[in-house]
């Protein structure tokens, strides 16, 4: 799979330095080029890594945040937005495991283990900037707390330092009807429209959630240009209506889909999210048409929303080898071989159409096989070659232990 409607049966991705330089027929690429290192999978699908647009790494433990990253690349995530305490922790973590991130940095009126206050968010927010600047994997983005928590000084400082450093914001906003009544009680305004007010209603926003919305509010988000991350099955959860994701799946903006508004422990299943999501799209459209729109928002579609469409998102020469493969035998998938999707047989389209709504509609975490980060193979036939996971899953289950004995009379 690389762009949205284009899927390529026997064909080769030619990698050099962590970057893909060529999509070519693979009897074509053996002929002209000899391989250092060469992987095939021949009963398997190749697509884009897939981003998870809201995961916090860091909820606790330096293990618990191993786990969560663990389960991250296992489904085939292969880039997140993180965006809750402790960014530096989840920075470190994320590049040691060679897992790309956007790394969001708190700014909150309320002390934490992070900060004492708004000013000291900000210092330590430009101190982490500075740190990952020239990351191959970590970019960083300003992190707003919760809109209506935040007084007008903060967040026009945060307008203005995100303008002049060319830097992403990314917040949580309009997360559920409490959350808009609070803004309306508060500032008289609803979230969007006072982000607006204060100038951070721009490109450089990525607004996570905005499952309580109306249609001004979509139209203010599409004029505005910025990009919302929807977390469907949490937010359903907190009450959000579906209509909203059936709105954002027809608005002109870019769209992206998480698993995680905060840091709660929630799960991490992006595929149980893609699946839902595609369920609720706009009435009206085939079964095909919602699973390319699901699939673009945990793939090219993210990558924009995360301003990294140039750098991943398809399978595109010049673009870093973010790949992430399924295994089409699997039992989930392998009914789908019973059904008409051989291209040389009924055609290109409909051949592709067919595996992309199997693979929204049936796909799972259990189908991925393989996951690569700028080349490099994080997961292979299911298992982890940089994670020491045996030493993860003994150290959380002495964990375990501890907490329940402690927990005892």
């Amino acid at each position: 799979m690389t762009a949205p409607g284009e899927v390529f049966e026997n064909h080769t991705v030619l990698v050099r330095g962590g970057r893909i330089i060529e999509l070519l027929p693979t009897a074509v690429a053996r002929e002209r080029y000899r391989a250092a290192v060469d992987v095939e999978r021949s009963a398997h699908l190749l697509l884009p890594g897939l981003i998870n647009a809201a995961a916090p790494l860091a909820g606790g433990s330096a293990a618990g945040a191993l786990l969560r990253i663990a389960e991250l690349l296992s489904a085939g995530t292969t880039c997140v937005l993180s965006a809750g305490a402790f960014p530096d922790e989840s920075a470190r973590l994320a590049a040691e495991q060679g897992l790309r991130a956007v790394i969001g940095m708190p700014i909150a009126a309320a002390p934490s283990a992070w900060a004492e206050n708004a000013g000291h968010y900000l210092t330590r927010a430009l101190n982490l900037r500075d740190e990952y600047h020239a990351h191959p994997l970590i970019r960083t983005a300003f992190a707003p707390a919760a809109e209506a928590t935040l007084d007008d000084a903060t967040l026009l400082r945060v307008a203005t330092l995100a303008a002049e450093l060319d830097a992403s914001v990314v917040t949580t906003l309009h997360a559920s009807a409490a959350a808009v009544e609070a803004s309306l009680r508060r500032h008289g305004m609803r979230p969007i429209e006072r982000l607006e007010a204060l100038g951070l209603l721009s490109p450089a926003l990525t607004a996570v959630g905005m499952a309580a919305v109306d249609a001004t509010d979509v139209d203010r988000a599409e004029r505005a240009g910025i990009a919302v991350a929807l977390c469907p099955i949490q937010s359903a959860l907190r009450g959000g209506a579906a209509g909203a994701l059936s709105a954002w799946s027809t608005a002109r903006v870019r769209l992206a889909l998480g698993t995680s508004l905060d840091d709660t422990g929630a799960s991490l299943d992006l595929w149980s999210e893609l699946r839902y999501f595609a369920i609720q799209i706009a009435a009206g459209t085939s079964l095909a048409e919602r699973a390319w729109t699901a699939l673009a928002a945990i793939t090219g579609g993210a990558a924009a929303a995360l301003g990294l469409e140039a750098e991943i998102g398809t399978i595109e020469a010049g673009k870093w080898a973010d790949l992430c493969c399924v295994d089409l035998r699997s039992p989930a998938l392998l009914r789908g071989s019973l059904r008409p999707t051989s291209l040389s047989t009924y055609g290109a389209a409909a051949a592709a159409h067919a595996r992309m709504t199997e693979l929204t509609f049936d796909g799972g975490r259990d189908i991925v096989s393989d996951v690569w980060v700028s080349g490099r193979q994080l997961i292979d036939h299911c298992a982890f070659t940089r994670l020491d996971w045996n030493a993860l899953a003994a150290r959380m289950a002495g964990e375990r232990v501890s907490t329940t004995l402690g927990a005892a009379p």
